[in-house]
């Protein structure tokens, strides 16, 4: 027997009003549900990992994005929904979870014409094991320093999801690893 993903959906304010199968919410008229956002840095915590969407996704194929992301089954704790989806859709371990944007939100609207409505909070987490995608989520992956992801982001947002668009700005905003300057490389003997 297969399991079917729910979404947990919610009112205007947020309160859970009820669940739906997840295959069946998202579509033109997408009704207002909870999500969450993950973002993954390394040991080191100078980089970040960045994926790209697969191309057998419904809603923006092939689009690069934050980490992962997911929606929390009915009565399931959102920190174990992140460590769920972070295995499932990276075969990671995470370590450090902490929220960072809590009440974001956004409404999205795919080329398909798919809505994407979701109360969404930001988590960051630090990564304990390399990543191995599975292909039917991640198409390809980066490990990027947090400011070039958000000049990136910034200077052609078309080519990332619109809420990481959005998340980074906020992020860049509040959270430290978002807007530091990293290192510089050392020179090598006889470079200048």
């Amino acid at each position: 027997m297969t399991h079917v993903e729910r979404v947990v959906l919610l009112d205007d304010d947020g309160a859970s009003i009820g669940a739906a199968e997840k295959g069946g919410v998202h579509h033109g008229d997408t009704p207002l549900h909870l999500a969450f956002s993950c973002y993954v840095f390394d040991p080191a915590g100078g980089r970040v990992l960045v994926t790209r969407r697969a191309l057998s996704k419904r809603t923006w194929p092939g689009t690069w994005t934050n980490s992962f992301c997911g929606h929390p089954q009915p009565f399931e704790n959102i920190a174990d929904a992140v460590a769920r989806r972070a295995s499932h859709e990276l075969g990671m371990e995470l370590t450090g979870l902490r929220l960072a944007l809590p009440d974001f939100r956004y409404r999205a609207i795919d080329a398909s014409g798919i809505v994407e409505n979701e109360i969404c909070p930001v988590y960051i987490a630090t990564a304990t094991t390399d990543p191995l995608p599975h292909p039917d989520e991640v198409m390809d992956l980066e490990w990027v320093s947090p400011k070039d992801l958000l000049a990136a982001a910034r200077a052609t947002p078309w080519a990332f999801s619109p809420w990481m668009v959005e998340q980074l700005e906020l992020l860049s905003l509040l959270e430290p690893e978002f807007a530091r300057e990293l290192p510089a490389e050392p020179a090598l003997e006889g470079q200048p």
